[in-house]
């Protein structure tokens, strides 16, 4: 069984960085995809940035270009998100989500397996 375990989150300044790590077990994810979703309180799940596991190939959303990049570490089976210059509006419990294909949806309904989520919270 697939199982993603986040870790990384906390407090931070508005400006400051963070970054962000799921841990991947249970399978083998070569082809897999792997996203960062964000849900604040009383919103809809909102999609932040994914990759293609194999390829490496990213795809983030418009409100962190620039500003957030997700990485990769095969060896590791380990997906990254550094977050840079966050902002107040990034405050959010974060998660991790897999799914059994390399396409990198945005639809978090189409993500097989999550982690349990990391709050993030900026100051301002």
């Amino acid at each position: 069984q697939v199982q993603l375990v986040e870790s990384g989150g906390g407090l931070v300044q508005a400006g400051g960085s963070l970054r962000l790590s799921c841990a991947a077990s249970g399978r083998t994810f070569s082809n897999y995809a792997m996203a960062w979703f964000r849900q604040a309180p009383g919103k809809e799940r909102e999609f932040v940035a994914a990759i293609s596991w194999r390829s490496g190939n990213t795809r983030n959303a418009d409100s962190v270009k620039g500003r957030f990049t997700i990485s990769r570490d095969s060896a590791k089976n380990t997906a990254h998100l550094q977050m840079n210059n966050l902002k107040p509006e990034d405050t959010a419990v974060y998660y991790c989500a897999a799914r059994q294909t390399p396409i990198r949806t945005t639809n978090y309904r189409e993500y097989n397996y999550w982690g349990q989520g990391t709050q993030v919270t900026v100051s301002s």
